[in-house]
Parts: C-alpha cells; structure tokens; sequence
C-alpha cells in the first residue's frame, strides 16, 4: 500500500499534544484590533484545543504526527 500523504495546509495549523488531542491557535487576532481589549488580545494569543467532534477528521489529515 502507498504512503499517505499529509494535507500540509493542516500541518501548519495543528499539531498533536503528547495525550493525542488536537492543538490549534485562535481566530480573530489579525486585524481591527483596535475594538478589541486588551485582555482579549493576550486571551487569543494562548493555543487552544480542537473540537473532540473534529479530531478525528484532523488526525486523518495527519496520519504522522
């Protein structure tokens, strides 16, 4: 059987925690973000954990991570 290919969009964006979760970075810290707070610009700037609803589907996006 052939070698699976990593979907190289998905790598940059998630990696794998050492329990096999799903870790991703948060949206909305780009631009306009003179509205935003403070606290809510340091809050974005944290990782975060995908959805248990999507993880699957992100592990087979990343078969060797």
């Amino acid at each position: 059987m052939p070698k699976l290919k990593t979907h190289r969009g998905a790598a940059k964006r998630f990696t794998l925690t050492g329990t096999g979760r799903v870790k991703r970075a948060k949206a909305f810290s780009n631009h306009i973000l003179s509205t935003k707070s403070p606290k809510r610009k340091r809050n974005l700037r944290r990782s975060a954990l995908a959805d248990k609803t999507n993880e699957a589907a992100l592990k087979k996006l990343l078969p060797y991570l």
